[in-house]
């Protein structure tokens, strides 16, 4: 399985910043970098640049992020679904998961989130894989958005429909446990059809236990 990494970086200007949008970023690029205080949505910080760097150290993972006066000012990830979880458990090496998006509070509104996930995709870089994002309404930022769970989906699925992202159904209880939780999910056109099929079964999996 080949991994396609292209750098791509794009400027964007907003009212007096300007804001760097590049990746897939490397680890060593990433150590020079800080990360803005309000990137705290999963982990500390200090914690998630950490995180960060570890995920672009892996063959399949890629950072893209938003960088302004060498501060992460945003971020989404990409890389294997973790081997503890319902995903992995088809041993696909053509499956990726979106793992997390997070643009700082006082950058939110410029379509910073849009250009973070179209950037990933340009040049047709997974066009050879599955690329899935499981939104757990417990991940969203309710409070500081001041959305209720329903827009808030319906703010997420219309950002993850700009690079072609379209709802599935599982049976996955995670997200069977709320009826606001989704799964999204791309299929690259280089995706052979056996991919597309064990991809069924594993997000299925009640259905095909007898």
């Amino acid at each position: 399985m080949e991994h396609y990494k292209i750098p791509i970086s794009h400027t964007l200007g907003y009212a007096d910043r300007t804001i760097t949008v590049s990746g897939p970023r490397s680890p060593e690029t990433l150590e020079g970098l800080s990360m803005h205080k309000d990137l705290d949505a999963f982990r500390s910080p200090r914690e998630q640049l950490e995180a960060l760097i570890e995920i672009a150290r892996l063959p399949e993972g890629r950072v893209i992020a938003a960088t302004e006066n060498q501060t992460i000012i945003g971020y989404v990830t990409f890389h294997y679904p973790d081997e503890l979880e319902l995903w992995s458990q088809g041993g696909m090496k053509d499956l990726i998961e979106l793992g997390a998006i997070e643009v700082a509070n006082d950058y939110r509104g410029m379509g910073l989130g849009r250009l973070l996930i179209s950037t990933s995709f340009e040049q047709k870089q997974l066009e050879n894989c599955i690329v899935f994002t499981t939104e757990y309404y417990w991940h969203w930022d309710l409070r500081g958005s001041g959305l209720d769970v329903w827009a808030y989906r319906q703010m997420m699925e219309k950002l993850m429909k700009t690079v072609d992202m379209v709802w599935y159904a599982t049976d996955d209880p995670e997200i069977c446990s709320h009826p606001a939780n989704c799964l999204m999910v791309r299929i690259g056109h280089e995706v052979p059809l056996s991919s597309q099929e064990t991809f069924d079964r594993v997000r299925f999996r009640q259905r095909f236990m007898y």
